[in-house]
């Protein structure tokens, strides 16, 4: 079932919620709330037309860096991504453009409704040329890897450079955060990092992509155009905090471009 869910998304699902529970469950009227609040919220979002993966074309228009030399290949360590609404195809559109010798790892918050993180990053890994896998407490992200955050807890880099998981206390109301990811990727890789704010509601990543751009690192926001919903891009934009403006498709460009141009 959960394979179907992001075959849907790849079609123009949304949005994706855990089923119902019965009327003589104790979580049911919760459950009620919730599903009304979501629909509600969906019935705003605008509906846009997805392109299938086949129709890309490799003669996206050239994407430089405006303003500043080019970057060694081995310059960028890791490129920390975050998402909300709309975001699963968007991830996917990114992932599976890069090639299999990526020389950098992939940090990813996805808001997404529990139990789906895991097929979640199935679906990405079936989509991609290297490994996605949930991330684990204390691992080293390896070059051509891409970990998820998990349901419900934080995550982020030690200085030592591993993976760090948290349960310190959700941030613009959301664990994992994205504000939380990207405040750990400025402040433990610097300009060693590319930042990624993609489609979502609200402003989770906004304000922590503004300091990485600060503190060095590429930045970059997922354009309106091709975003379900401009709410955490569109605040990064309004703050100044994207050195890059662009549809998923020239995102990817982009990052092969800052890591290294290896096609596969």
């Amino acid at each position: 079932e959960v394979e179907k869910t992001f075959r849907a998304m790849e079609a123009g699902a949304i949005a994706a919620i855990k089923k119902p529970v019965g009327v003589t469950h104790p979580d049911y009227r919760n459950q009620v709330k919730e599903l009304i609040q979501t629909v509600k919220l969906m019935s705003e979002v605008k509906v846009i037309k997805r392109r299938r993966q086949a129709a890309f074309k490799k003669d996206i228009p050239d994407v430089t860096l405006a303003g500043e030399p080019a970057r060694p290949v081995d310059h960028i360590r890791t490129v920390a991504i975050g998402a909300s609404t709309g975001g699963p195809p968007a991830v996917e559109a990114i992932l599976s453009r890069l090639p299999k010798d990526f020389r950098a790892s992939i940090l990813i918050v996805q808001h997404i409704a529990p139990g789906f993180v895991h097929g979640f990053a199935e679906w990405l890994e079936n989509a991609c040329k290297f490994p996605v896998k949930i991330a684990e407490q204390g691992e080293i992200p390896f070059p051509a890897h891409a970990y998820v955050a998990p349901d419900d807890v934080h995550m982020g880099v030690s200085m030592s450079g591993r993976i760090v998981l948290s349960t310190d206390a959700p941030e613009n109301g959301l664990r994992p955060s994205v504000s939380y990811l990207f405040r750990s990727a400025a402040d433990v890789f610097g300009r060693n990092a590319v930042g990624v704010l993609l489609t979502g509601m609200g402003k989770d990543g906004a304000y922590e992509l503004k300091t990485m751009q600060e503190r060095g690192a590429v930045t970059i926001a997922q354009d309106k155009e091709s975003s379900v919903v401009y709410g955490m891009p569109g605040e990064a934009v309004a703050l100044g905090a994207a050195m890059h403006v662009l549809s998923p498709d020239d995102i990817a460009v982009l990052l092969k471009k800052l890591v290294g141009d290896r096609w596969p």
